[in-house]
C-alpha cells in the first residue's frame, strides 16, 4: 500500500515552496493513478489472461490518447524522429531480433554484425581516421547515461591513483557523470562555467588538476545551452597531464557533424582533436534509433578492454562481460543497425539541414524580443531568458499554449532542443506567435509570481540544505508514485 508522506516540521519555512510542488503535482497529472477508471488496474496476474485483441487495443488507446503531446511540434526534445512510418520500419526490423539474446553469438551471429557496423559506423561519423598509434573501439551502452558511466569506470581502472580518483567536469555537464562517480568511487570536482558563454572556465580546469584526476570533461553540446565547450583546449590540457578527455556527445554526436559539414559554426571536438580519449553519442537521440542505445567510442582500445569484466573461476563457467549489462536486447541491436543504414550520410545530412535552418529561425524570433536573451553560444538547441522578468511567466503562457520547454534554474531560464517535429510545416510560424503573446504577457504579469518558477526554476535566495532537503522530498515522492499503485 502506498502510502502519503507527511512534510516533516523543520520543512515549515519552506511551506510556500512546498504548497508550490504539491499543486504542481497535482495539476500535471502526478497524482492518482494513469488510465484509472478507463482500464482494469493490475494489481495480481489476472486469473485467465486476457484476449490479445483487448490486450492490444488497450495499448492503442493510451498511443493515440498521447502521441498528440509531442506530434504537433510544440514538444523540446524527447522525440528526436517524429516520423511514425520511420518507427514503424524500427519497429518491424526490431520484431525480427525481439526475442534474441545477444549475449549468446554462438546462437545469434547476427548481434555481431548489428554491433561492430554500429560501432564502425559512429568512429567513422566521429573522426576515428584521425586516430594515430592506438586502435579506435566502441561499446554499445543502453543510452547515454550508460555510456557516461562506462566512461568514468574505464577511466577510473585505466588510470590507477595513489588516492581518490577524481575527475573534473563543467558544472553544465550531464548529472549521469556525478552519478557515476557516485558509484563507482569517483570525485567529480564541479568547474565553472563563463556565465557569458557558457564554455567552461579553462583556467579553473588547469588549477584544479592533481595527482588523482584520470581525465577531463567537455560537452559537445551541453544539455543546458546548446553551446559545445573548448575541446581543443581541454585537449592541450589532457596531453600536457596524460590524462583522458571524455566528449560528451550524447546529444549532439549524431547531429553536430552534419552542422559542420553545412558550414555552420561548430568547433571541432572529435577524434581529429588531439587529445580526446572517448566521446559518447546516443543512437537512440538524432542518431533516430529506438529508445536504449547509446555507443561509446574509444580512440584506444587498451582504455575500453581495462573496463571489461571477468570472473574466470565462477562454479557456473567462466563468466565475461563487455559492460554492466548481461542480458542485451537483439531487437534494439538489429533497429539500431536498421535506422542508421536505411537513412545512410545524406539521410542524416538532410534532417540535419532542416533543424539547423528551423532552430535558426526560433532563435531569430527570440532575438526579435529586446527583452529576451539568448544564452551562450547556441547550436541546434538554444536557451533563453530575461533581464526584465522572470522568464518563467513566458513559460506558463506557452503551456497554455500546449507547448514544453525545458527549465533550467541558476539562472533561470528555458530552453528548446529542436528536433524533426518542430521542421513541420506551421512549427516555426505558431511559435512566433505565441512567443510574441507570451512576452507580451509576462510584461503585463511581471509583477506576479510564475507558477511553473516553483517546479522548474531556482529557489529565491540560492539553494540551501533545507531548500535541497524540500526538493528531494517531493523528488523522491514523484519516483514512488511513478512505480506505484496507489491504495
Amino acid at each position: 500500500m502506498l502510502v502519503r508522506r507527511e512534510v516533516p516540521a523543520d520543512f515549515s519555512a519552506l511551506g510556500l515552496l512546498v504548497y508550490a510542488l504539491d499543486s504542481a503535482g497535482e495539476e500535471s497529472n502526478m497524482s492518482g493513478f494513469p488510465y484509472e477508471g478507463q482500464f482494469a488496474i493490475n494489481r495480481t496476474l489476472p486469473e485467465n489472461g486476457t484476449d490479445q485483441d483487448v490486450v492490444l487495443s488497450t495499448l492503442a488507446a493510451m498511443s493515440a490518447a498521447e502521441d498528440p503531446v509531442w506530434e504537433s511540434g510544440q514538444c523540446s526534445g524527447t522525440m528526436y524522429c517524429g516520423d511514425h512510418d520511420h518507427y514503424d520500419f524500427l519497429n518491424l526490423a526490431f520484431s525480427q531480433f525481439s526475442y534474441v539474446n545477444s549475449l549468446q553469438r554462438d546462437m545469434c551471429p547476427s548481434a555481431t554484425k548489428f554491433e561492430a557496423e554500429i560501432i564502425a559506423m559512429t568512429l567513422d561519423l566521429l573522426g576515428a581516421s584521425s586516430v594515430r598509434d592506438t586502435t579506435p573501439v566502441g561499446l554499445v551502452t543502453s543510452g547515454g547515461s550508460g555510456s557516461i558511466a562506462h566512461a568514468v569506470l574505464a577511466y577510473r581502472e585505466h588510470h590507477p591513483t595513489t588516492g581518490r580518483p577524481n575527475i573534473i567536469k563543467p558544472e553544465t555537464a550531464h548529472p549521469a557523470f556525478s552519478k557515476a562517480g557516485h558509484l563507482f568511487g569517483v570525485d567529480m570536482k564541479i568547474a565553472p562555467v563563463d556565465p557569458a558563454t557558457t564554455q567552461v572556465d579553462l583556467e579553473w580546469v588547469k588549477a584544479n588538476i592533481d595527482e588523482n584526476t584520470v581525465a577531463l570533461i567537455g560537452s559537445a553540446c551541453n544539455y543546458g545551452y546548446g553551446t559545445v565547450d573548448p575541446i581543443g583546449e581541454l585537449g592541450a590540457l589532457a596531453l600536457e597531464h596524460d590524462i583522458g578527455l571524455h566528449v560528451d556527445g550524447c546529444l549532439g554526436g549524431f547531429i553536430l557533424p552534419f552542422g559542420r559539414e553545412l558550414g555552420y559554426d561548430i568547433e571541432p571536438f572529435d577524434f581529429a582533436v588531439p587529445g580526446v580519449t572517448s566521446i559518447s553519442a546516443d543512437t537512440h537521440k538524432y542518431g533516430y534509433a529506438l529508445k536504449g542505445t547509446s555507443v561509446l567510442c574509444f580512440a584506444d582500445q587498451a582504455l575500453r578492454n581495462d573496463q571489461y569484466f571477468y570472473l574466470t573461476d565462477w562454479s557456473g563457467g567462466k563468466y565475461c562481460s563487455p559492460g554492466m549489462d548481461g542480458s542485451r536486447s537483439g531487437g534494439l541491436l538489429a533497429a539500431t543497425w536498421a535506422a542508421m543504414v536505411h537513412l545512410g550520410h545524406a539521410g542524416y545530412l538532410r534532417y540535419a539541414k532542416e533543424i539547423f535552418a528551423t532552430t535558426g529561425a526560433m532563435q531569430s524570433a527570440v532575438r526579435e524580443h529586446p527583452s529576451l536573451r539568448l544564452t551562450g553560444k547556441p547550436s541546434f538547441l538554444f536557451s533563453f531568458t530575461s533581464d526584465e522578468f522572470d522568464i518563467y511567466l513566458v513559460n506558463d503562457f506557452l503551456r497554455s499554449r500546449g507547448w514544453r520547454l525545458n527549465g533550467q534554474q541558476y539562472p533561470n531560464a528555458l530552453h528548446m532542443a529542436v528536433t524533426r517535429p518542430q521542421t513541420q510545416p506551421g512549427v516555426v510560424e505558431r511559435w512566433q506567435r505565441d512567443l510574441a503573446d507570451a512576452v507580451e504577457y509576462a510584461i503585463d504579469h511581471k509583477d506576479e509570481a510564475p507558477k511553473s518558477g516553483a517546479i522548474y526554476g531556482g529557489v529565491a535566495g540560492g539553494p540551501s540544505e533545507e531548500s535541497d532537503a524540500i526538493i528531494k522530498f517531493f523528488m523522491a515522492d514523484m519516483m514512488d508514485k511513478q512505480s506505484s499503485i496507489a491504495s
